[in-house]
């Protein structure tokens, strides 16, 4: 993959300039065998000045509760960040005792995100798909309970008659942050969450239309549309070698608009065309897969999936090429009303050269 021509990036009037601490970046990003890599990352990211460590949980090798303990403990300034875990896989008091242990290892740094994820994983492990009331109620249930509540509750989260947490850490609940494509799910973020992560392969103007609508929404409610912080998330590669890079932005675009649904929401927030999702989806390495081709095909076939997606999709929603080009699409991303950036695809010990671009 390579760096689009100048003229392809949109050009925006005015950019925020750029600073480490409003950066955040992934550890362990896709599928690893191995998890203790993510404490030398997360090491590399508090050495940079990034403001943020973000896990995306996977079941297996990414369990956040182990990893929030662990990361905690290599870092000392640096915020832990669930980028996403999922209320309905564990109990409310055991994810209240969670957060709340973790608050005090980390001395208050932890960020929870959770996430809708799609109604046929949840169908396969037999839990019930995440609706907007279930979303609502169980962060009400979990902040109460990391207030130390006694939390009583009946209704589509499930019954319990009588919750509370025996001990408390000196820190206070930490803040909840909601992931989200499409309208419904930014207003209902706006409305009840401290957060909304936005999805990779967003371009600015995406951004910016999403953030409109979580502002909208919070004032809505009553809130201050201010208070909502939003995380974009942004696909970073700079240096690789080009295998690298084409793994790291095109393999992982795959990922995502290859599942029936999701695809669409992404292409819709951009204003794209859904046309070449068919065209991808018919890819000999794609062909009759419906859930998630990750885990099914390798990083090198996901790649070559790749080259099915409109050069222009990856390139208009990522960061990808010099330092410099990369610094300057993070402002673009500030500049759309993002209040942080979580740099994904690269780890944080590949990211010195941008960091070092910084102004």
């Amino acid at each position: 993959m390579t760096t689009p021509p100048a003229e392809t990036v949109p050009a925006r009037a005015a950019r925020i300039p750029v600073s480490a601490s409003a950066l955040g970046a992934y550890v362990l990003p896709g599928r690893v065998a191995d998890p203790r890599p993510a404490l030398t990352q997360a090491a590399a990211a508090e050495e940079l000045g990034l403001g943020t460590v973000w896990l995306s949980e996977r079941w297996g090798t990414k369990d956040f509760a182990v990893l929030a303990g662990a990361l905690g403990q290599v870092t000392s300034r640096a915020k832990v960040a669930a980028g996403i875990t999922h209320f309905q896989v564990r109990h409310p008091a055991v994810l209240a005792s969670m957060a709340m242990t973790a608050q005090g290892l980390t001395g208050g740094r932890l960020v929870l995100g959770f996430g809708r994820s799609v109604a046929a994983m949840w169908q396969a492990v037999g839990l019930p798909p995440a609706t907007n009331r279930i979303l609502a109620d169980s962060a009400d249930i979990l902040r109460r309970l990391c207030r130390g509540d006694k939390v009583s509750y009946d209704g589509p989260v499930g019954r319990f008659p009588a919750m509370r947490l025996s001990d408390l850490p000196d820190a206070p609940p930490p803040p909840l942050v909601l992931a989200a494509i499409g309208p419904k799910t930014l207003a209902l973020a706006g409305t009840h969450f401290d957060g909304v992560l936005l999805h990779p392969f967003l371009t600015p103007e995406a951004v910016a239309r999403s953030v409109a609508t979580v502002r909208a929404a919070a004032e809505r409610a009553g809130r201050d549309p201010g208070s909502v912080r939003v995380y974009a998330t942004v696909i970073t590669a700079s240096g690789l070698p080009p295998e690298e890079e084409a793994a790291v932005v095109g393999g992982r675009a795959v990922t995502y608009f290859q599942i029936p649904g999701f695809g669409e929401q992404l292409a819709g927030a951009n204003g794209w065309d859904t046309g070449p999702l068919r065209t991808l989806r018919e890819h000999p390495q794609l062909a009759g897969i419906k859930g998630s081709a990750d885990f099914l095909r390798t990083r090198d076939q996901l790649t070559e999936a790749a080259q099915a997606l409109p050069a222009g999709w990856l390139g208009s929603s990522s960061a990808v090429g010099s330092p410099e080009h990369c610094v300057r699409r993070f402002g673009e991303y500030l500049a759309a009303g993002a209040d942080e950036l979580v740099l994904h695809g690269s780890t944080p010990d590949q990211l010195p050269t941008i960091i070092g671009a910084l102004p």
